[in-house]
């Protein structure tokens, strides 16, 4: 009932609107062109007495006034002229009568003109009356012809609802001896995400482990894998913090070494490998070739 009160509301606005504004212009305009159409009879009626009545004096002209009694609107008369002048004095009059008649006209097409607008206002409001009704009808049938949902059946009492299942709770989790082993295979089949899931599980559930410095590197290779250069950076850079001569320490700086490179700083990873070189005089055969290759890819 709201949303058809507002409309009503705003359609009385639109027709008072309409109702008072292009008509009183027009009503104006009438008047304005009656007065004009009675001066016109006038003229004629003044022309017609002076034809019929040649040589007659001229008649006194009203003070403020026109021969016509229009005041306001005296007619431009030759000055001293009389009726004796009989020529000039209906050449004028003639001219007076073909500029109220132009007039006339000029006032009938603005009536004409306005009268259109108005009833093309009158159109377009009905219109949108009706659209607005549509709407509002529309809505109402809507919201009245949704059915209400039935009431529940009431359960039988002789049928006992069964037994709730408890939902399924998260697997325990794994012995980091195994969630390493999965993380080293997972490694070896170049499944990076799935090494860098082992790697976590075991940083989250056993930190305090010792199996957590072998998940650490675990995590630093898994990432490097995944070129994700900035993370293994850290990854490696945590292993060498937390053994800096744990079994892992030469493969951490080399790891960093690389990755720092591979972030385009080649002088932090050339910093990185000969950091390793310094305190292991004697590196691990299998990490000497490798070694050999960054320093190449460094320029070292």
């Amino acid at each position: 009932m709201a949303i058809r009160g507002a409309g009503l509301g705003l359609a009385a606005a639109v027709m008072l609107a309409a109702a008072t504004g292009s008509p009183a212009r027009a009503q104006m305009d009438t008047r304005e062109g009656i007065a004009l159409q009675n001066q016109i009879l006038e003229l004629r009626r003044d022309l017609q007495n002076l034809q019929n009545q040649p040589g007659r004096g001229a008649p006194a002209v009203p003070p403020g006034g026109s021969f016509l009694g229009a005041p306001g609107r005296p007619v431009p008369l030759t000055p001293g002229a009389g009726f004796g002048g009989g020529a000039d004095l209906t050449a004028q009059l003639l001219d007076r009568v073909s500029a109220l008649e132009e007039q006339v006209r000029t006032l009938r097409g603005r009536v004409d003109e306005l009268s259109n607008q108005v009833q093309n206002q009158g159109q377009d409001l009905s219109k949108q009356v009706g659209d607005l009704n549509f709407r509002m009808r529309s809505s109402e049938g809507g919201r009245g012809g949704i059915a209400a949902a039935p009431p529940p059946v009431a359960a039988s009492p002789q049928a006992s609802p069964p037994p709730a299942v408890p939902p399924p709770g998260p697997p325990p989790p794994r012995r980091p001896e195994t969630a390493l082993q999965e993380g080293r295979a997972s490694l070896a089949r170049h499944d990076y995400a799935g090494a860098e899931a082992a790697a976590r599980d075991v940083l989250a559930n056993n930190r305090t482990s010792p199996r957590a410095y072998d998940a650490q590197y675990l995590l630093a290779e898994a990432l490097a894998g995944r070129q994700n250069w900035s993370q293994a950076a850290i990854a490696y850079d945590d292993t060498y913090s937390r053994a800096r001569t744990g079994s892992h320490a030469q493969e951490a700086l080399l790891g960093l070494s690389n990755s720092l490179i591979g972030l385009g700083d080649k002088r932090a990873g050339c910093a990185a490998l000969a950091k390793l070189q310094t305190e292991f005089a004697n590196p691990k055969p299998e990490l000497r070739d490798q070694m050999t290759a960054t320093r190449q890819r460094g320029g070292c």
